[in-house]
């Protein structure tokens, strides 16, 4: 069943609940933005998180 969430309630029990998520969430998005790292390109990422799984199932299913 998919349902659409509302976009007029709220996730957050109170209005301060939802505040600090949006305090929190901006600082972090903010922090990654600011990280002097360089990107990694997606299709890398893709192609670890591929190997990572595989790995990860062989280890589950050898055991």
């Amino acid at each position: 069943m998919n349902v659409k969430p509302s976009s007029t309630v709220s996730e957050f029990e109170t209005e301060e609940q939802a505040y600090r998520y949006n305090r929190w969430f901006r600082a972090k998005v903010q922090a990654a933005l600011d990280d002097p790292r360089p990107n990694i390109p997606h299709d890398q990422v893709m192609a670890e998180m591929r190997a990572l799984l595989q790995s990860k199932r062989n280890q589950r299913d050898a055991g």
